[in-house]
């Protein structure tokens, strides 16, 4: 018998299809969304933080329809609205009415559209080299979305995420290439990002429109040698939003979570558990 996948762990209904999604740890439910890059899955974007997050928190990371384990309905339209709804059906699949959202990169725009779309159910929000605003389509973006399956192309993608990719695990390159051809992933991978790519960027900040409204507290997390998602997207954000705070690390690219995670956990769980003098009630 075939060992089973870290990858796969439970799965809940979620509208007309199934959600493969990890959940560890107690406390306040805190749900965290993935990137977008190719082979990802929750378990490879966040599996190095649970142990760290779960003594203090329920941690929940679902894999986004078209991404990771999560079924593939036939017909299905990916985009932001599809996103957001699985989101909320997971949480009340759960009976989680209220949860601390964590998203990373694409993650970070469906966390934005969430909060926006469904302000009632986010009580605090972390966003980590994220989308949701307008920007040039980098050149790094345009690789990650671009991919083709091969070992060596994912080898590039991992030198342009990290900033110092002999820290990277060498292992990482092969399960991301494994995990990108997986029955079905580059089919919807492929699909998700058609050239030209910018529209697809513009997508991701459907609700931008709409930041400055945005009241929860929010942390926002970037690496300021990110070659995928530029730093200036964090300028705009701690721009627009009312209530935000803004944490640069120097020497750290697209993966904060992967490059600096002690940090990166420390820096989450002090935010979620720490409220600021000028919190409102």
């Amino acid at each position: 018998m075939s060992e089973k996948k870290p990858e796969i762990s439970k799965s809940i209904p979620t509208g007309n299809f199934n959600t493969n999604y990890h959940d560890v740890g107690s406390g306040f439910p805190l749900v965290m969304l993935h990137g977008s890059g190719p082979g990802v899955s929750a378990w490879a974007n966040w599996n190095k933080v649970f142990p760290l997050l779960s003594p203090h928190h329920r941690v929940l990371a679902p894999d986004m329809v078209g991404f990771g384990y999560t079924d593939r309905p036939e017909g299905i339209h990916y985009g932001m609205d599809v996103w957001i709804k699985q989101t909320i059906d997971f949480m009340d699949a759960l009976h989680i009415e209220k949860t601390d959202l964590v998203g990373n990169s694409f993650g970070g725009a469906l966390a934005l559209a969430v909060a926006i779309t469904h302000p009632q159910r986010v009580r605090k929000l972390v966003l980590m080299g994220s989308m949701g605003v307008t920007f040039p389509l980098s050149y790094g973006l345009d690789r990650v979305w671009g991919y083709q399956p091969s070992l060596e192309h994912m080898q590039e993608l991992i030198g342009l995420f990290a900033y110092n990719r002999q820290m990277m695990p060498p292992e990482l390159a092969q399960a991301r290439y494994e995990g990108s051809i997986q029955p079905g992933f580059q089919e919807s991978f492929s699909s998700m990002f058609p050239a030209p790519r910018q529209n697809s960027v513009e997508a991701m900040a459907k609700y931008e429109i709409y930041l400055r409204e945005v009241r929860h507290q929010t942390l926002i997390v970037h690496g300021r040698e990110d070659r995928v998602i530029p730093l200036k997207t964090s300028m705009k954000l701690i721009e627009y939003l009312e209530n935000a705070q803004l944490h640069v690390f120097g020497k750290c690219g697209h993966w904060t979570q992967i490059e600096r995670t002690e940090e990166f956990a420390a820096l989450v769980h002090n935010f979620l558990t720490i409220d600021p003098p000028y919190a409102k009630a």
